[in-house]
């Protein structure tokens, strides 16, 4: 199942995001630090009734952002449609413990069925360039690279934007 998060659940939402973070330094991916994601990105997509939890067997396993604010670093990039009509997907995890089994997919269906149900025109999202797993997964679901940003907290290395058109 997968619901609308609740406050009360954002320590299990950072129990999962630092287990995520080891197991990708693990990888050899230095994507998620001290700084991303934070209590405090959780704490406004709950506000902004922008953050969903997976639920597996009655614990919290995974949540997606699933937004309609777009960050300034965006701005560059040369969408495929207008902007203003478009969700912005972030800080996508599953415990490693249940990564594997298709939940990341079935988050991503989610995110995508509740875009176009809403007659939003696309759906965009970052993931990092050392990621090679995420590039693959989001390409296998039909999302075309577009440019590359930057998030200097988190690293030296490019973020590649991606857009799916509904």
């Amino acid at each position: 199942m997968i619901r609308p998060a609740k406050i009360s659940e954002i320590a299990d939402i950072l129990t999962i995001t630092k287990a995520c973070a080891e197991k990708m330094k693990q990888n050899g991916i230095f994507q998620w630090n001290e700084h991303y994601p934070s209590k405090g990105a959780f704490v406004h997509d709950v506000e902004r009734n922008e953050l969903y939890v997976k639920i597996f067997e009655g614990k919290v396993i995974g949540a997606i952002t699933i937004s309609t604010h777009m960050d300034d670093e965006y701005i560059p990039i040369q969408w495929l449609t207008p902007n203003g009509n478009n969700t912005y997907i972030h800080r996508v995890c599953i415990h490693p413990d249940h990564q594997g089994n298709g939940f990341a997919q079935e988050m991503m269906d989610f995110a995508e069925d509740l875009s176009k149900k809403n007659g939003f025109a696309s759906v965009r999202l970052d993931t990092f360039s050392q990621n090679k797993r995420n590039q693959q997964f989001y390409e296998q679901r039909g999302y075309e690279r577009l440019g590359d940003i930057f998030f200097p907290k988190q690293s030296t290395h490019p973020f590649h934007c991606y857009e799916l058109v509904l």
